[in-house]
């Protein structure tokens, strides 16, 4: 089980200078949060390797800026869209190789999207098959405003698709949209590759590491039956922390929770 930071906790500054900030303060592994077109060109891939390189960090895990595009690329009547963002997101796959990442983060449709559970399917699944051309794994993550809002959605997508699919959890979505994240695991059980994590309670759903009352020794104790081999991110809004410090307290807090679980920093 591994844990890092990622580099939208520190939005709206520069990835690279994101990424700069994390690695001179001591964290080793990250989460890449593409914010623009031209962070997908390969000379910008590059520079981030090579900053990675330089400090020894791990990357696991990119997330894509056309989250939001999706809905409608992906999941409309119009099915040319969907070859032509299969044919850009292979833009995202290429930057993953350059910087060593192997798990990218797809959000999928709404509510509102032209699909039932069998088109929502079968999209999802040419993207997964061109991922895996690219050694990526294409997860859907839990978004309480898209169609992955529940764990009832989950489990019965995870049951279509077989082992053409892969989980991203993220905590504070699972609350958000008024469950617990352990129900999330047991709907994706071994298919769970990825965590978005941070504290929740009375003072919000997004918080910084010691601040809520949620149950980590608890949480990690399920994901570990499920898959040991994890990567656990911490992804906070911007204003859920007021300097880097917190940032880093908080991922070595998830760095001592983890390591009964066998942490080995080795992608």
């Amino acid at each position: 089980m591994i844990t890092g930071v990622s580099t939208a906790c520190l939005y709206p500054k520069p990835v690279e200078e994101a990424l700069y900030d994390l690695a001179v303060n001591g964290v080793s592994c990250v989460e890449l949060f593409l914010n623009t077109h031209s962070e997908l060109k390969r000379n910008y891939a590059h520079g981030i390797a090579n900053l990675m390189k330089r400090f020894d960090i791990k990357c696991p895990s990119v997330h894509p800026f056309t989250c939001e595009m999706e809905p409608q690329m992906f999941f409309s009547e119009y099915e040319r869209r969907v070859s032509d963002m299969l044919e850009y997101y292979k833009l995202y796959f290429r930057f993953m190789n350059i910087v060593g990442a192997d798990i990218f983060v797809f959000h999928g449709g709404k509510p509102s999207s032209f699909c039932n559970s069998e088109i929502y399917c079968e999209r999802y699944s040419k993207l997964y098959r061109l991922g895996q051309e690219f050694g990526v794994t294409v997860a859907v993550e839990n978004v309480s405003r898209c169609k992955s809002a529940s764990s009832a959605f989950i489990k019965e997508i995870r049951t279509m698709l077989g082992n053409e699919f892969a989980f991203v959890l993220d905590t504070k979505q699972a609350i958000r949209f008024g469950e617990e994240p352990v129900k999330f695991l047991e709907a994706a059980g071994d298919r769970t590759v990825h965590i978005h994590i941070s504290d929740s309670g009375e003072m919000g759903d997004c918080l910084l590491i010691g601040r809520g009352r949620f149950n980590f020794r608890q949480f990690f104790d399920r994901l570990a039956g499920y898959n040991p081999d994890c990567s656990v991110i911490l992804e906070l809004y911007r204003s859920g922390w007021s300097g880097i410090s917190d940032l880093v307290s908080s991922y070595n807090k998830l760095t001592r929770l983890t390591e009964p679980y066998g942490r080995e920093q080795e992608l």
